[in-house]
């Protein structure tokens, strides 16, 4: 079950026994880490299955850190500004947009870059499952979304899978 930050919703899958994936959109991952414990906590209270939590995010990977933030940005810029004018938000700027690639949930960067930041938010919040969405915003020329995914599969995982194992991802 998706959930995007209710205490309420992450409730109502512990009750059903349903496995929980946190949509991380924006923010530092580590302020979810007490819907995990609620979760956990809920699901033993209900006497339901207590599944591997996952985490989705959004981002993007280039061979370079500034290539992907240059490409990723207009379009991810124009999906979160239609988004957030539906729900109050003002305009996103690109200061805010470097602080998330910086500190937040948006993973962009090089396969390096990409893989250190997954493996700190995996090891942060104990999460089984991240979910990469590299498409936020579909702006993007298929070419350059291919070459995300392939970057994805032959550099980013694997590096994340070592980084894990060593206990270590900076």
């Amino acid at each position: 079950m998706g959930v995007g930050g209710s205490p309420q919703s992450v409730v109502r899958t512990a009750k059903y026994g349903l496995r929980l994936m946190l949509a991380i959109i924006g923010g530092d991952p580590g302020r979810f880490a007490p819907y995990l414990d609620l979760y956990r906590r809920a699901t033993e209270q209900f006497g339901t299955p207590q599944h591997p939590v996952g985490m989705h995010s959004h981002g993007f990977i280039a061979p370079t850190d500034e290539e992907a933030r240059e490409s990723y940005f207009p379009g991810y810029k124009a999906m979160r500004d239609r988004v957030g004018a539906e729900r109050g938000w003002p305009a996103m700027t690109r200061a805010e947009f470097d602080a998330e690639v910086a500190h937040g949930s948006l993973y962009v960067g090089s396969p390096e870059t990409v893989a250190a930041k997954m493996a700190d938010a995996i090891r942060t919040l104990g999460v089984g499952r991240f979910d990469f969405v590299y498409t936020g915003g579909g702006a993007m020329p298929a070419s350059s979304r291919l070459r995300a995914v392939d970057l994805f599969g032959t550099h980013v995982i694997p590096r994340v899978r070592e980084l894990l194992a060593e206990g270590g991802a900076k």
